[in-house]
């Protein structure tokens, strides 16, 4: 007798069983639309939307589903997340072994970058047609094309969450972060998907130098009625680079009131930051408190994983063949930021067209020996540099953000400031920064001092070279 050992079926889904079995075609499409349903309940929100709600079922055919999904890096994705619980949720419902097949929906580079196919959706207004780029937007600059990882998921999420329902969760929305980790790219990705959703929104970008530029002509030219009616009257603002405000009091007080009327109309702001807004130096409490309102998230260097994905990702797009090995080779030596990466494959894909020459490891550790050099240095903070001076000196990392002057601390300060000079690629203002606000001359001072010092007193130079060292190694093993 024949022995039944498929897994036993749950009574609130037997409707579903009965419905495809009593269909006039079998098909697999109420299985997978239940298997999802229930899979989203198990997941937030956001990663609902992110990753099950851009599945989209195709066809099925005996014991088998086809599923059409954006890229091929989301396919991986998908298939690591959520393929096997999938497939246990398919045996659950119907009783037999289903497989999932993916396919990648055709999209035409160059129609990508001109126009957007904008969605179908369920209303009878709708109708699917083609929506033109936007002009102050990289249309390169989407959900599909940005890398998640560990160091962005949750600012990745949130910038999702806001583009699908703008201005009513998340507002403003601000996201922080050093050089080259994504900011901008998810900056404009929210306003690509608005633009894509609901072109009939008005999505501003820009600069905060920019912006203020702009702001200044239209006092020079008497026309700032037509500068507030422009921005006030948005229904998406983005804004890079809030840092570059400070000691611009016209503008931040232009910037406030035009905060309060988007805010007060339910309108969209995203902003990107260099830094927390609690860092910012020179800017008022009021608008302090408008960017700190909302929802404030920090971008981290990626992970190892994440860099070796945004290399796969990337060297897919151009159709350049480098193998495994030389992604590794990379993404151990450049653990800065997104840009780096790209800068490495860039001058690996340059020497391959020009030269004619097939990329192996070897020509990989050979053409970016010196690449690797500079971007191991950007390991190198000021603050990691302050904390091994003022250990050395038997002083704190406070001493030399403070204003004292006595010799105690003002030589070891100034030791620092050589060295922050000499490793970093840092400038002598951003130095000065991290020196408790100190004026770019004064950073200029204190380095020629040490290097007078280590000219006449041979005691001063091996201390400064230790220190160099153990920074040097202490960097590279952060």
């Amino acid at each position: 007798m024949a022995i039944d050992v498929r897994p036993p079926l749950r009574i609130d889904h037997l409707a579903v069983i009965i419905e495809a079995v009593m269909s006039d075609k079998w098909n697999y499409s109420v299985f997978w639309e239940e298997a999802i349903n229930i899979l989203r309940a198990r997941k937030s929100e956001q990663e609902s939307e992110m990753w099950l709600g851009r599945i989209i079922y195709h066809k099925s055919e005996a014991s088998l589903i086809v599923v059409l999904v954006p890229s091929k890096f989301f396919q991986d994705q998908v298939k690591t997340r959520y393929l096997n619980e999938i497939e246990q949720l398919l045996v659950e419902l119907s009783g037999t072994e289903i497989k999932i097949e993916f396919k990648i929906q055709s999209a035409n580079k160059e129609r990508v970058s001109e126009t957007i196919e904008a969605p179908v959706t369920n209303s009878a207004k709708s109708t699917s047609k083609k929506v033109s780029r936007h002009p102050m937007l990289n249309a390169d600059y989407t959900f599909d094309h940005f890398v998640i990882g560990d160091n962005n998921n949750f600012a990745a999420n949130a910038a999702l969450a806001i583009a699908r329902e703008p201005g009513t969760i998340y507002n403003p929305f601000l996201i922080y972060g050093g050089v080259g980790l994504g900011k901008t790219h998810l900056l404009q990705s929210i306003g690509n998907m608005v633009h894509l959703t609901n072109p009939e929104k008005k999505i501003i970008y820009v600069q905060m130098d920019n912006f203020t530029t702009e702001f200044i002509e239209s006092i020079a030219r008497k026309e700032q009625h037509l500068f507030k009616a422009k921005y006030r009257t948005a229904d998406i603002l983005l804004i890079d680079d809030i840092h570059s405000i400070t000691k611009r009091e016209g503008t931040q007080e232009e910037l406030f009131y035009t905060f309060n009327a988007l805010y007060d109309n339910k309108k969209q702001m995203v902003f990107t930051c260099d830094r927390p807004v609690s860092e910012i130096k020179e800017i008022t409490d009021r608008l302090r408190n408008r960017f700190e309102r909302g929802l404030n998230v920090d971008l981290q260097p990626p992970s190892y994983e994440t860099r070796f994905a945004i290399l796969r990702k990337k060297i897919e797009s151009w159709g350049v063949n480098i193998p495994d090995e030389s992604i590794q080779i990379i993404c151990n030596n450049i653990t800065t930021n997104v840009r780096d990466l790209e800068k490495a494959i860039t001058k690996l894909r340059a020497f391959s067209e020009l030269m004619g020459k097939e990329i192996t490891p070897e020509v990989t550790r050979e053409q970016l020996k010196d690449f690797f050099s500079v971007t191991n240095r950007k390991n190198i903070s000021i603050d990691l540099i302050i904390k091994e001076v003022a250990s050395y000196f038997n002083l704190t990392s406070q001493d030399f953000r403070q204003k004292r002057r006595t010799q105690s601390v003002s030589f070891p300060r100034q030791i620092a400031m050589y060295i922050s000079r000499e490793i970093t690629e840092y400038s002598t203002t951003e130095i000065g920064e991290e020196f408790g606000g100190r004026d770019h001359t004064t950073i200029m001072h204190g380095c020629q001092k040490i290097s007078d010092i280590m000219k006449s007193d041979p005691t001063i130079e091996p201390i400064v070279k230790e220190l160099i060292r153990k920074i040097k190694t202490e960097g590279l093993n952060s």
